[in-house]
């Protein structure tokens, strides 16, 4: 037979997630650290992986690192769950809380994925745009889970990509307004510093989703974790991929871990060089920054008639030819118009603003 039948149906038309990822000397579009670990947690890192049995299968729930993680937070290892990274916990959540006749209320413009997680599985998805701000709309978020057909929720503080922090007054309403499953996405917030942890021992309803990628600068390994109630973590494990979180991961997970104050350091620069490129992006003409709690910074660029997505393309392009990689945002839901500028060393800002400037002086 030289045909094959058709994939799912819930695949037509979707996208496969690509972030385009290019080589240039300012790699400044997808929220990565722009250092690597410190030397002396890398030479402890080499020092455990030396002693790691390969030849063995991993502890398939990472127990050694819950029980870090756990600690860390004041939780005990049952309030914990480990991932390959935060993006197979996004998935199980959608198989776990998800599927036909369920339904996942989205608060777009947001992270993309997590809307195509639930499409994947067959759930419904119900979008409350945020206001032109790009803040929740409090009053039709409530009003609408108080219809109590919504399953889960996803929550992103800050949110990815228009980078505020969702008000932790909000979280709490929300949970005490509905039964669904809340999940608030807290891959940034170390560099918020605010947490909606406080809430999670009232609230059975929350789960906090975290990673190692971005402020422990371990994107390249793979690792993230959830918090939440006993409860939950066990709807979780049960779709989880047995062993999905490899030894060599774990290893490193638990090092940078017991050395997490080494990181804090770069998590300050990061935050300062926010604010500098923030004030520097204001003070351009034809550019609007909007406020950011996280490591990076969401800007729209106006033309001779108004933000336009060839505005920004042609900006996305002159950047790229200068070595500088933005993320293009500006066909998307709400962010005509729109640049998002990951927060990077001193030098890679710079380059950013030089170049920007250059091509705004050139339109």
């Amino acid at each position: 037979m030289d045909t094959v039948r058709a994939a799912a149906p819930q695949l037509a038309g979707l996208v496969p997630y690509d972030p385009k990822y290019l080589p240039a000397e300012a790699l400044l579009s997808a929220n990565e650290s722009p250092t690597d670990i410190p030397p002396a947690v890398r030479e402890q890192v080499r020092a455990a992986l030396a002693r790691l049995e390969l030849n063995r299968y991993p502890d398939p729930l990472a127990n050694g690192l819950r029980d870090a993680i756990a600690a860390a937070n004041g939780l005990r290892r049952e309030q914990v769950l480990v991932g390959n990274g935060g993006d197979e916990l996004l998935f199980d959540l959608a198989l776990a809380w998800g599927g036909p006749g369920r339904a996942f209320l989205n608060l777009p413009p947001t992270f993309s994925v997590y809307a195509a997680n639930a499409r994947l599985t067959g759930t419904r998805v119900v979008d409350v745009a945020r206001t032109d701000g790009y803040a929740i709309d409090e009053d039709a978020v409530l009003a609408r889970v108080a219809r109590g057909d919504i399953d889960f929720v996803v929550v992103t503080s800050p949110n990815n990509p228009t980078g505020a922090c969702a008000p932790l007054g909000l979280i709490e309403r929300l949970l005490q307004a509905t039964d669904a499953l809340v999940l608030v996405d807290e891959a940034y917030c170390e560099f918020a510093g605010t947490t909606a942890l406080p809430l999670l021992e009232a609230h059975e309803n929350l789960a906090l989703l975290r990673t190692f990628s971005k402020a422990y600068a371990l994107a390249g390994v793979r690792l993230g974790y959830v918090l939440a109630h006993e409860g939950v973590i066990s709807e979780l494990a049960k779709v989880r991929q047995p062993y999905s979180v490899d030894a060599v991961s774990q290893v490193i997970g638990r090092v940078v871990l017991e050395n997490r104050a080494a990181f804090q350091p770069a998590i300050d620069a990061i935050v300062a060089e926010r604010g500098r490129v923030t004030a520097a992006l204001a003070a351009m003409d034809g550019v609007e920054p909007y406020p950011s709690d996280a490591n990076w910074v969401l800007f729209r660029l106006e033309g001779t008639g108004g933000p336009t997505a060839a505005t920004a393309a042609a900006a996305w392009e002159y950047l790229y030819d200068q070595g500088v990689l933005v993320r293009d945002f500006s066909s998307a839901f709400m962010l005509e118009g729109c640049l998002r500028a990951t927060i990077g060393t001193a030098e890679q800002n710079d380059a950013l603003l030089a170049a920007l400037g250059r091509f705004l002086e050139s339109a």
